[in-house]
């Protein structure tokens, strides 16, 4: 049978240091993708065993596979390298072994950013002021396994409108203290660390390592938490430190989140995914990630008009991979 007969599916997947989720995108579909599915990746080898994997379950192996993959890490050479997790893959090999009729790679943060014009209320949470203006730069960062960035801005091609992102690895930008505490907290950093990135704060085990640094700034010796037990201990009021570090954590964000508004003049909105924030949105609000936000001297008046939002959206990964693919066959 020749490509031309076959069926075609439009293979999507996002790919993080974690966990790796495949679906299949689809014009019909109001959430843009279907059949979707999610592996741990440390309990593959390669990336080529997970794909082959959903592929024979699905039983698309004889399909006309156009792909569509989102990973958190650089795109641009046949060799990706992930940074978060030990695989390494050539893409030319990757469409030879899964007999792809083509592959698209984009930077998972590339993904999250094309899904923004997507969502609905019901998929995110304000934060603060501000107010979008349509067809304006937008700009998203998210703490996870890493710090994720990325801008978006709107582009007409033949006289369609449609999104361009600008991808990069702006989350391991050097850290710049702003409080006393911060200039604390970058101090110990730097007696383990030779230098200091955004995303040594700004991720889950950027978390911890606020924790603790506080911890050692105020002589305490506390058990080893993880992120996830220092933000439930923080929303739940049961430990002091734990409400200190993440309350510098949303200040830190801010300071960030801030910075991009500023780089684009982001008055799309400067959105917040990631797997860590959205467990702790009601502390966020109340912190002070907004003032740090539009805290930028003479300039402040830009961020104060760029709203902010949390992502709620469960999939941005794979909505926002939907819509590159959809995009670029238009």
């Amino acid at each position: 049978m020749n490509t031309k007969d076959k069926k075609i599916v439009n293979l999507i997947a996002d790919i993080g240091g974690t966990n790796i989720r495949l679906a299949q995108a689809n014009t019909q579909s109001d959430t843009k993708y279907t059949d979707i599915e999610t592996y741990q990746c440390g309990k593959f080898s390669s990336l080529i065993e997970v794909i082959s994997l959903y592929i024979e379950s699905k039983n698309i192996a004889d399909t006309c596979i156009n792909a569509c993959l989102a990973i958190a890490c650089p795109t641009d050479s046949d060799i990706i390298s992930m940074t978060n997790l030990p695989w390494q893959f050539s893409q030319q090999e990757l469409i030879k072994t899964l007999n792809l009729n083509s592959l698209t790679m984009i930077n998972d943060y590339t993904a999250i950013a094309m899904a923004i014009p997507l969502l609905s209320e019901s998929q995110k949470v304000k934060i603060g002021g501000g107010n979008t203006v349509a067809d304006k730069p937008i700009a998203v960062c998210g703490p996870g396994t890493g710090l994720g960035v990325a801008h978006l801005v709107p582009i007409s091609i033949s006289g369609v409108n449609q999104w361009h992102c600008f991808s990069g690895e702006g989350g391991h930008v050097d850290f710049a203290a702003v409080d006393e505490l911060d200039v604390k907290i970058l101090q110990y950093l730097h007696t383990i660390k030779k230098r200091v990135s955004y995303e040594q704060l700004l991720s889950g085990y950027g978390l911890e390592q606020i924790y603790q640094a506080i911890c050692a700034i105020y002589g305490k010796i506390e058990g080893k938490l993880s992120a996830a037990e220092i933000s439930q201990q923080a929303v739940s009021g049961n430990c002091t430190l734990c409400q200190q570090t993440l309350a510098q954590f949303c200040k830190v964000l801010g300071s960030f989140a801030g910075n991009l508004s500023l780089t684009l003049n982001c008055q799309g909105g400067v959105y917040i995914a990631g797997g860590i924030v959205p467990r702790f949105i009601e502390f966020l609000k109340s912190s002070e990630f907004r003032g740090r936000f539009e805290a930028k001297g003479r300039l402040s008046h830009i961020p104060m008009q760029s709203p902010t939002y949390v992502i709620t959206e469960q999939q941005p990964g794979l909505l926002g991979a939907a819509a590159f693919l959809l995009q670029r066959q238009q």
